[in-house]
């Protein structure tokens, strides 16, 4: 009698099986939401991306890229596959609900990332994740900020 693993792998069943890569690389844009994020999205855009764009974020949603130039927050999200948001611990991240509307009025998906969590006292993360929460599909405390560009090298960005 034949084992499931060995059925499993026969021939047969071969036909059923995905043959292409299960994920394309997705355009992600990047956005620090405070000076403590700044920082880390900065040494996050200092590596080799091919699908990824790294701003900064105004209390009113103003984004700016890395050189300090401004940019349109629409524009930026048009191209985008995913934001991810980044912000620190002490609920400085206005800005989230303004990113966070326009990325839900054109479907784009979200995951916020609150970094510098493994230093900061609960009432300074509940202040911010009381600001990300309801703009993010997922929301990650990172005790450490190398994870961001983890997940990002997993999505192929």
């Amino acid at each position: 009698m034949q084992t499931e693993s060995a059925r499993m792998t026969s021939a047969a069943e071969a036909r059923f099986r995905v043959q292409a890569p299960n994920s394309l690389p997705r355009a992600i844009v990047v956005i620090a939401l405070d000076a403590a994020a700044a920082d880390v999205v900065a040494k996050l855009a200092a590596d080799q991306w091919r699908h990824a764009t790294f701003y900064t974020a105004g209390p009113a949603g103003a984004l700016h890229d890395l050189t300090g130039a401004p940019r349109r927050l629409d524009d930026a999200i048009a191209a985008a596959d995913l934001v991810v948001l980044v912000a620190g611990p002490g609920g400085l991240a206005p800005a989230a609900a303004a990113v966070g509307r326009a990325c839900s009025d054109r479907r784009v998906t979200t995951t916020a990332f609150l970094v510098g969590a493994s230093t900061a006292p609960p009432p300074e993360l509940s202040k911010t994740l009381a600001q990300l929460r309801p703009w993010s599909l997922m929301v990650v405390i990172s005790e450490h900020d190398e994870y961001i560009g983890d997940m990002m090298a997993a999505l192929r960005a």
